[in-house]
């Protein structure tokens, strides 16, 4: 017992030790983009600044909300992530839950299926064709339509339906004269907060962040998301003419010191939202990931 205590005692202590580099490691980069955001970039550039902000200034910010820009891809960044997160949970739930019943004909072969999608895809040239012959070149569809769901959201959500929602539950709902929709409606999607919140928590942070669709199909500006209009402040001389702030710097060190600037207000901008929501759904998040660690 003593032995079993001293172990016991040992194992904690080496855990929370663990635990805390983890958190340091995680933690630092944080606080280190925030306090660079609103420091002196001399003291950043120079190592004066490394965790606490050093002769603050918000110029940085002033700089980037100067661009018109930014404001446009936040209002498409925040409909795209909104329209195509509700498409998402439209086809997948349904989708999930007719997966998880066992009188569905047919389910190991859709269920194969889903799964070779996992391993194999058309690949970008394909992908492009297809989104262009259904005409969804330059449009919102191109952003929200490509992607909308995959197997492993398929698979996440059937897992929790065959937890979660007993056949008991189903037949006594049947023997009552419910239809499988009203089922679907009045039970199981009350049953599953859960699991919506994270896969919409998924989806939308994968939204959010997607640039590389927008590139690849949209040309018109007004059209950007916010993450392809950061991109563009910070690659493609972000104080130009075409940038809207342009004639804000003179002399070459001057450039180098607003870019500094930019480079991390623009990393603020952008998460900032992602960060604010999370801690309202972390609960579901973590009983989400959760989801087919144990069985019964």
């Amino acid at each position: 017992m003593r032995n079993s205590g001293l172990s016991d005692r040992t194992f904690g202590i080496i855990n929370g030790i663990g635990v805390l580099l983890i958190t340091i490691i995680i933690t630092y980069p944080l606080i280190f983009v925030i306090s660079a955001s609103i420091s002196d970039p001399t003291a950043v550039n120079t190592g004066k600044m490394w965790l606490w902000p050093v002769d603050i200034t918000f110029a940085g910010f002033e700089k980037v909300f100067e661009n018109k820009a930014i404001w446009v891809g936040y209002r498409n960044t925040i409909f795209y992530t909104i329209v195509g997160t509700l498409i998402h949970l439209f086809v997948l739930l349904p989708c999930a839950y007719a997966l998880s019943r066992k009188e569905l004909m047919g389910k190991k072969i859709i269920l194969w299926i889903i799964l070779f999608t996992m391993l194999f895809n058309g690949g970008l040239i394909p992908s492009y064709l297809l989104v262009k012959n259904l005409n969804m070149l330059n449009t919102m569809w191109a952003i929200v339509i490509p992607g909308v769901v995959g197997a492993w959201s398929i698979l996440v959500a059937k897992s929790f339906f065959e937890q979660t929602i007993p056949d008991t539950l189903v037949e006594a709902s049947k023997i009552d004269g419910a239809t499988d929709f009203q089922i679907f409606r009045r039970i199981v999607l009350p049953l599953s907060l859960p699991i919506i919140a994270v896969m919409a928590l998924f989806h939308a942070v994968a939204l959010w962040n997607q640039y590389f669709n927008a590139l690849i199909y949209l040309t018109d500006e007004n059209k950007f998301p916010l993450q392809l209009i950061l991109r563009q402040i910070l690659i493609l001389s972000q104080f130009d003419a075409s940038s809207g702030v342009g004639g804000v710097v003179d002399s070459y060190i001057e450039q180098v010191k607003a870019a500094s600037l930019i480079k991390y207000a623009v990393i603020i901008v952008s998460a900032l939202p992602l960060l604010i929501v999370y801690p309202f759904l972390q609960r579901f998040f973590v009983k989400g990931v959760l989801i087919g660690s144990v069985k019964e």
